[in-house]
């Protein structure tokens, strides 16, 4: 039988971190070395199994993460490496350290998360906030946690009653407003003012130019999706006929399978016209002719053979939105999303036709952008 090396052992990170080189395309690049220090050989086996049984990149994506932030708690709050299955206790423990009521944190030092536990999560860069964090964000870790657990054919205490209740009472004691992921919408009028300042021929403003059309034509598609395209995915389509009959070019773009889509589903969006154009703008201009879409430009003009992170296409969003003169807190790559609807209301577009674009399933998400524009502009709004 083979000996497993401790965890803290410079050959079992160096063996981890080779084997998540395996599957780079789930997780953030550098982080990389990160994860490999914190998950466990088991973990990454799971993380391999889930790999190969074709899960989608970005679920995959979350369940890392959030795995990497469990195993990373746990070991500051009890000095251990996460147990499987977890005992109630633990499942009950994280949740205090996160749903907290930041007034009574005031009068009591001890409620809520450790300030050694949140320093030390801190330092490894896994923690930003300094308050509770958010419900959805709890729910979220728990759930993947719960995932992860039956994945390992385990079960948990994830359904018990007594989970339940403290989650409950710990929103309930700390109000959270849900914030938007980004607080205004990126409509037609916005998107002119961050393409005007993308109006040169250089590779960055061709580049960028590209991504914003595409990444709102395309029925706002995520950070994600934007960052992951491949050339591959483009299939070029005969023309459409303009409003004055001249011929507009066309093309598909393949997503594959999706946050929203069955197992076995290939979502296509479509592209026509403008947006076309200034895509095959940026791949001509970057020599492009597979692999990745959009790629990093490094201070001397060089494109890299590497597609770009999606942190990378929210950083360039809101480069362009502070060029712009707008506020950048206010915008973000999820504005793009948001604002393609938003648009569609605004112009009149029905809300299953804009939804075949967007690609949501979710009526009553779709409709939370378009209906406030329509509401906005109805006659509901204008009694008086």
């Amino acid at each position: 039988m083979d000996i497993i090396a401790p965890k803290s052992a410079p050959d079992a990170v160096a063996r981890r971190a080779e084997t998540l080189d395996t599957i780079a395309a789930v997780l953030p690049i550098d982080r990389r070395d990160k994860l490999a220090e914190i998950l466990t050989d088991q973990d990454v086996e799971t993380l391999k199994h889930l790999v190969n049984e074709g899960m989608g990149v970005n679920t995959l994506r979350a369940l890392t993460s959030d795995l990497g932030y469990l195993e990373a708690w746990c070991l500051a709050a009890t000095g251990s490496a996460l147990p499987w299955p977890a005992p109630e206790a633990l499942l009950l423990k994280f949740v205090a350290h996160h749903l907290w009521d930041p007034a009574r944190r005031e009068t009591d030092p001890e409620h809520g998360m450790p300030a050694a536990v949140g320093q030390a999560l801190r330092d490894g860069g896994l923690l930003r906030s300094t308050g509770p964090h958010a419900p959805a964000t709890v729910g979220r870790r728990l759930a993947n946690w719960s995932t992860l657990t039956k994945w390992r054919s385990l079960g948990g205490a994830f359904a018990s009653p007594a989970l339940k209740s403290a989650i409950r009472l710990a929103i309930r004691a700390a109000p959270r407003q849900r914030l938007r992921k980004s607080a205004k919408a990126v409509t037609g009028d916005v998107l002119a003012k961050l393409l005007a300042t993308c109006g040169g021929d250089n590779l960055r403003d061709l580049r960028d130019r590209a991504i914003l059309m595409v990444a709102f034509a395309s029925g706002g598609r995520r950070r994600s999706e934007v960052a992951g395209l491949r050339k591959e995915q483009l299939t070029i389509e005969p023309p459409i006929a303009g409003e004055d009959g001249s011929p507009l070019p066309s093309l598909s773009i393949h997503l594959g399978r999706t946050k929203n889509s069955g197992g076995s589903q290939d979502e296509v969006v479509y592209l026509t016209g403008r947006p076309v154009e200034a895509l095959d703008a940026w791949l001509a201009a970057a020599n492009i002719r597979g692999g990745s879409v959009f790629r990093a430009i490094d201070r001397w003009g060089h494109v890299s053979r590497r597609g770009l992170d999606p942190k990378a296409v929210n950083d360039i969003v809101k480069q362009r939105v502070a060029m712009a003169g707008l506020e950048v807190g206010e915008f973000s790559a999820h504005g793009l999303r948001s604002g393609y609807l938003t648009e569609a209301a605004n112009r009149g577009i029905p809300l299953p036709e804009a939804m075949e674009q967007s690609r949501h399933r979710s009526v009553q998400q779709a409709s939370s952008y378009y209906n406030n524009a329509t509401r906005r502009n109805g006659r509901a709004a204008r009694l008086l």
